[in-house]
C-alpha cells in the first residue's frame, strides 16, 4: 500500500542519523530495511525532486546485507547500515564524477577519503547528489540533469551548490548527505530547505584526493535535520590524508559530546551589514525580521547580544581569482569536451585563467583578512548574520542569463557567507524559520578558527528551543518521497514493485 505522511516508515524516514544507527545496533531494524526504505522514497521521489546524479541500488543492498552480517557478528560501528548520500564532486569507486557538467568521465577506481571514511563508519552510500557545473552556483540547475526543486516549495531552487543533497535530506530520503562549501554551498542550501548545514575549519575533513580544493576555498561538511546529527557526522570524518596540505589538530573531545555541552553565557555579535560585493545586494525584510527573531531567542537564553559588524574590508580581492582559479583547475584535469560546458561555466573558466599570475598574492591576502576580520573575536565569541539575503528564488531564476547578469542575482541572494570560506574558518547554519509564504530562511553562526565545538554547543541549544527538526516539508512534497510497503507483513521492507524496474529518470542506476 502506499505510505502516507505519519506513518511508521514515514516516521523512520525522518528519524535522524543518531536514532537509526541505535535501531540498526539493537537489531530492531535491519540495515535492509533501512536502505531499501531510503532506496524505495528515493525512486519516488527523483522524478519531482530531482535530487539524485546517480542511485546505487543494487550495491547499496548488497552493502547493506553485509552490514546486517557484520551485526550479527557483533560489530559495532557509528553508522553502521546507515544510508547517506554524497555530493557529485566526491570519489566514489565505480561510479563517475562529473560535477554536475555533461560529457563522458570515468567511472573512479578508488574512494576519496571521506567515501573511505564513511564506509569505515558503516555507512551506506547510497547514491551521489546533484550540482550545478563545477558547484559555481547556489541553485541547483543544469543541462546535465535538469532542475533540483525545493521539497518545502517546489516551485523553488533548494540552492546550490549542494542543493541535491539538501533535498534530499529535507524531503526524508536519507536522513544525512555531504556537501562542499567553497562560497557558501553547504551553507545555503541548509538555509532554504530548514536543515543544520555545517562548514568545518578548513582540513577538518579531508578532501583528499582533492589536494586544496578550490585553492582553498572548499571544504566538505554536513547537511542533516539535528546538531546532533552533524556532530555525529564530524566525529566519524574527521581527520586527515596523509598527503592534504591543511592539517588542523583533531578537537581534545568528541563533536557529540561538545554539542552536548551548555555553552555558557557568550558574547554574540549581530552581523546585518552585507560584506562588500561588486554587485548590488539588499537584506530582504523578512529575513531580515527573522535573523533578528533568533538574535532575541538567544539573548533569551541569557547570551550578551549586541550589533556589530566584522570588518571585512575588500576581501573578495582574495577571493575571485582562487574561486576562478578552482574551475580552471578542475575542468583542465577532468573535462574532456568544454564545449559542452554551459557558456558561463567557459567564461568563468578563461577569467580563472587569466588571473592564475595573482593566485600567490591572492593567498597571501588571507592573513592579513584573518587579522582584520579576527579582531572582532577579541569583543566577541560568536557572530550572529544571515546565511542568506532572500528567500529562495524560482527555478530558473538564472535561465538564459548572461555572466553579468547571473553573477547579479547570485549575489543579490546571498552575499553573506563567502568570506568565511576565504578566512577557511568554521560556520554553522541553523533554521531561522520560514517567511509568510512557507519559505525556509537560516542564520549562520560563525566563530574564529577551530571553533566547531561551542558553534555546535549554541546550535544545540538554539535547536532544543526551536524544535525545528519537528518541522517537515509540506504533504504534497511528503507524498511525493512516500514509498510503497509490504504491509502484509508489517515491517519497512519496501516491496520489488514500489522499488520499480524502469530507471530513474535523471539518474543512473549502478550495480
Amino acid at each position: 500500500m502506499d505510505v502516507e505522511p505519519g506513518t511508521k516508515q514515514d516516521e523512520l524516514a525522518f528519524a535522524g542519523v543518531g536514532t537509526l544507527a541505535a535501531l540498526v545496533a539493537g537489531g530492531d531494524l535491519s540495515a535492509r530495511e533501512l536502505v531499501e526504505l531510503s532506496l524505495a522514497r528515493i525512486d519516488a521521489a527523483q522524478p519531482l525532486l530531482n535530487a539524485f546524479r546517480c542511485v546505487r541500488h543494487e550495491a547499496a543492498l548488497r552493502e547493506a546485507d553485509e552490514a546486517d552480517r557484520r551485526r550479527a557478528a557483533g560489530e559495532r560501528l557509528p553508522l553502521l547500515g546507515v544510508p547517506i548520500a554524497v555530493k557529485d564532486d566526491m570519489d566514489l569507486a565505480g561510479e563517475a564524477t562529473p560535477f554536475g557538467c555533461r560529457g563522458a568521465f570515468a567511472p573512479r577506481t578508488a574512494d576519496g577519503e571521506v567515501a573511505r571514511r564513511l564506509r569505515a563508519a558503516g555507512a551506506i552510500v547510497v547514491g551521489k547528489t546533484t550540482t550545478p557545473e563545477l558547484g559555481q552556483w547556489p541553485f541547483t540547475e543544469g543541462p546535465a540533469f535538469g532542475a533540483t526543486r525545493n521539497p518545502w516549495a517546489l516551485g523553488h531552487t533548494p540552492g546550490g551548490s549542494s542543493g541535491g543533497s539538501a533535498a534530499a535530506v529535507a524531503a526524508g530520503l536519507v536522513p544525512a548527505a555531504l556537501g562542499s562549501d567553497g562560497a557558501g554551498s553547504v551553507r545555503i542550501p541548509a538555509a532554504w530547505t530548514h536543515l543544520v548545514g555545517l562548514k568545518p575549519q578548513r582540513g577538518r575533513i579531508s578532501p583528499w584526493p582533492e589536494r586544496d580544493p578550490f585553492n582553498g576555498l572548499t571544504v566538505i561538511g554536513p547537511l542533516t535535520r539535528t546538531v546532533a546529527d552533524a556532530a555525529l557526522l564530524m566525529d566519524a570524518l574527521s581527520g586527515s590524508h596523509g598527503a592534504d596540505l591543511h592539517r588542523p589538530p583533531l578537537p581534545p573531545e568528541a563533536y557529540l559530546r561538545a554539542a552536548g555541552r551548555d555553552p555558557g553565557r557568550l558574547r554574540i555579535a549581530l552581523s546585518l551589514r552585507i560584506p562588500f560585493s561588486a554587485a548590488p545586494a539588499t537584506l530582504d525584510p523578512a529575513v531580515r525580521a527573522r535573523v533578528i527573531r533568533l538574535a532575541g531567542v538567544l539573548a533569551g537564553l541569557g547570551h550578551d547580544v549586541e550589533i556589530a559588524d566584522p570588518a571585512y574590508g575588500l576581501i573578495g580581492a582574495s577571493f575571485m581569482p582562487r574561486a576562478t582559479g578552482g574551475l580552471d583547475a578542475w575542468a583542465e584535469r577532468n573535462v574532456e569536451d568544454a564545449e559542452l560546458l554551459d557558456p558561463r561555466t567557459r567564461h568563468a573558466i578563461g577569467v580563472g585563467r587569466r588571473l592564475r599570475p595573482l593566485l600567490g598574492v591572492a593567498r597571501g591576502l588571507e592573513r592579513l583578512f584573518q587579522r582584520r576580520v579576527g579582531a572582532i573575536f577579541r569583543r566577541f565569541d560568536v557572530i550572529l548574520a544571515p546565511t542568506t539575503a532572500q528567500p529562495p528564488p524560482r527555478i530558473g531564476a538564472i535561465d538564459g542569463l548572461g555572466n553579468w547578469d547571473t553573477d547579479k542575482v547570485m549575489v543579490g541572494a546571498c552575499p553573506y557567507a563567502w568570506p568565511w570560506n576565504v578566512l577557511g574558518w568554521p560556520g554553522v547554519n541553523v533554521p531561522a524559520g520560514r517567511t509568510d509564504r512557507g519559505l525556509p530562511v537560516g542564520a549562520q553562526l560563525l566563530g574564529p578558527a577551530d571553533s566547531e565545538p561551542f558553534l555546535l554547543a549554541l546550535a544545540a541549544q538554539l535547536e532544543a528551543v526551536e524544535e525545528w527538526a519537528d518541522q517537515r516539508p509540506s504533504p504534497d512534497a511528503a507524498t511525493a518521497a512516500a514509498c510503497s510497503c509490504d504491509a502484509a507483513a508489517g515491517t519497512t521492507s519496501a516491496s520489488a514493485a514500489a522499488v520499480g524496474a524502469a530507471p530513474v529518470e535523471g539518474a543512473t542506476t549502478k550495480s
